[in-house]
């Protein structure tokens, strides 16, 4: 089911390279016969500047800082900084100041290089390399401190953060009873002691989540293959109350968790999203129960009737519903896809190609810019690129990896003035900023989610999301205030050993 491509392009205002926008649907417009044609409005910040440092293109105008870098800046244990970086998630801190959540993907033991070492009780298992920080920085994106919050999992890739203002950590790996989503609190970091997996979304090759800020259910993608991954949806069980460490005090069956399964115009099953080939194909969409959840017998993914999508990968919820990322499809040009709970709907809202002269492929990771658009980093075979899309219709590229490996975790600070990015290898941290479009100059495709920046019916910091009642139902928050002891972070304001932080360059 979708609409002829021609008849489509006819009836929007973008008929060159970029985004295609329907509705609240936006995403990068395959159309490579197209002719380009001005834009109105804004349209980028122009062509990406060799840095001569080898690191990041940049537009003219915007410069990055160094905020951490495997192996050469300095956890505050002393021990070096972990490396493969890979999803995140920037926080208010309660004293103004800014919490990123990172991940480490490392697959192998602890050590192996780049693995997140095993502090005392923030340990799940010995024999696993992968983990969390929690690295705090200014306004500004200058490192503070940075301490090892979560150890001892595997292949910690993507995730999700929460209405309640906590980070969603998956393993994206599920031999050796690891393939499990944890909890990760940025502000209280002793409420990270003694970690164990939530077991209710179940075990799986878990990516990536988003959470429904209205119902507090959880949509995850699955990046797999023989056979390929699917997208799960994780409904809480009655009386749920979003709070942080909330879901690791339900029971293993908790709630119920299902498998995606689409079916086209005339009924049938789509069994891989990747057949899809037109912007604002649609598709119904049922949920398919999945039994063991735990995978004692066989994967989750090989549940029959269900619809798959080789490497599902970042997801993120905006214009009331979920996007999830189809990284793979099309020779691995990447799709993005919109589903719509309210409608039971999947829309394909993007298809990659070129953005300013740039080759834009290969979607991994995705987040809600908080002047409007999305925000995409990419995982390909050549340049990888973080790419922005205009809510007016137009695709722009914002930085170029020039160090051979993908970009990760794209998080804005809460005051929505530094993107925040990774490189996955060796492992660097960077804070970009620039003349960022203001909040209002294009029109917002449905806000982004949850607090990270700003929507205003949700938390903007976790001084006002640790208001949430474990009485209140989902998302009503009380005017209860915690302890000024309680919401500061147990760690001095300096940086344990002494590095200088690094503003490597500014093309002007």
């Amino acid at each position: 089911m979708g609409i002829n491509r021609r008849a489509f392009l006819a009836r929007t205002s973008q008929t060159g390279l970029g985004v295609a926008l329907t509705g609240s649907l936006q995403g990068l417009l395959s159309a490579p016969t197209a002719a380009a044609q001005p834009s109105a409005g804004f349209t980028g910040y122009g062509p990406l500047v060799d840095d001569p440092d080898g690191r990041l293109a940049l537009p003219e105008g915007f410069s990055y800082r160094i905020v951490n870098e495997a192996g050469k800046t300095s956890l505050y244990s002393g021990d070096p900084c972990p490396g493969v970086h890979d999803g995140a998630a920037a926080f208010s801190a309660p004293d103004g100041n800014v919490l990123i959540v990172l991940n480490h993907e490392v697959r192998g033991g602890p050590d192996d290089g780049g693995a997140v070492p095993h502090r005392r009780g923030y340990t799940w298992r010995d024999d696993a390399g992968g983990g969390c920080t929690v690295v705090k920085t200014t306004p500004d994106g200058e490192l503070i401190w940075q301490t090892a919050v979560l150890a001892g999992t595997s292949t910690n890739c993507a995730g999700g953060i929460t209405p309640w203002g906590t980070w969603l950590t998956c393993e994206e790996n599920e031999r050796d009873g690891h393939g499990y989503v944890f909890e990760v609190d940025p502000v209280d970091l002793r409420a990270n002691r003694n970690p164990q997996p939530i077991r209710a979304p179940g075990r799986y090759r878990h990516e990536a989540l988003s959470v429904d800020p209205d119902d507090l259910t959880i949509y995850l993608t699955e990046d797999a293959s023989d056979p390929s991954g699917t997208v799960y949806r994780w409904t809480p069980p009655a009386g749920f109350r979003g709070t942080s460490g909330a879901l690791n005090a339900l029971d293993d069956e908790a709630g119920e968790l299902a498998a995606m399964a689409c079916t086209d115009g005339s009924g049938n099953l789509v069994d891989d999203l990747d057949q899809a080939s037109e912007i604002v194909t649609v598709y119904s969409v049922r949920w398919v129960p999945v039994d063991d959840r735990d995978a004692q017998q066989r994967s989750l993914r090989t549940t029959e009737g269900i619809t798959r999508a080789h490497k599902l990968e970042g997801a993120w919820w905006s214009d009331d519903g979920a996007y999830v990322v189809s990284s793979y499809s099309d020779s691995h040009r990447g799709q993005i896809w919109h589903y719509d709970p309210r409608a039971a709907t999947l829309t394909l809202t993007t298809v990659f190609t070129e953005a300013d002269g740039e080759t834009v492929e290969a979607p991994d990771n995705i987040v809600a810019a908080p002047f409007g658009g999305l925000i995409v980093a990419t995982d390909g075979d050549d340049d990888n690129h973080l790419a922005g899309v205009t809510a007016a219709g137009y695709a722009y590229p914002i930085a170029r990896s020039q160090m051979g490996s993908e970009f990760t975790g794209p998080t804005f600070s809460p005051d929505g003035t530094v993107l925040s990015a990774g490189i996955q290898q060796p492992g660097i941290l960077f804070a970009i900023t620039g003349p960022w479009q203001r909040a209002g100059d294009q029109q917002s495709a449905g806000g982004p989610q949850g607090f990270i920046t700003g929507e205003p019916d949700l938390p903007r910091d976790r001084d006002r999301a640790r208001g949430f009642s474990e009485a209140a139902p989902h998302g009503e928050a009380t005017a209860r205030r915690r302890s000024a002891s309680e919401r500061s972070c147990p760690l001095p304001a300096t940086t344990p050993s002494g590095e200088p932080v690094v503003v490597a360059w500014s093309p002007r």
